[in-house]
């Protein structure tokens, strides 16, 4: 399945926000809970594990100039 990508830059920008939200001291526990509470909707170890496999896959280094 495939989404627009403006609703992927909204889901993105939303992510990135609660993450912001929540400080870098919970950021980990925030999106391990996050990463729980979607793969509960899933339902699918298979593809909750490619999901994260996925998501390791060319992470970029963060930029020195972001926020």
């Amino acid at each position: 399945m495939t989404y627009e990508a403006a609703v992927q830059d909204r889901i993105y920008a939303r992510c990135s926000n609660a993450i912001a939200a929540a400080g870098r001291e919970r950021e980990s526990l925030f999106l391990a809970r996050l990463a729980l509470l979607l793969f509960e909707q899933v339902q699918d170890e298979d593809r909750c594990i490619a999901a994260i496999e996925a998501a390791l896959q060319d992470l970029p280094t963060p930029s020195l100039s972001a926020p």
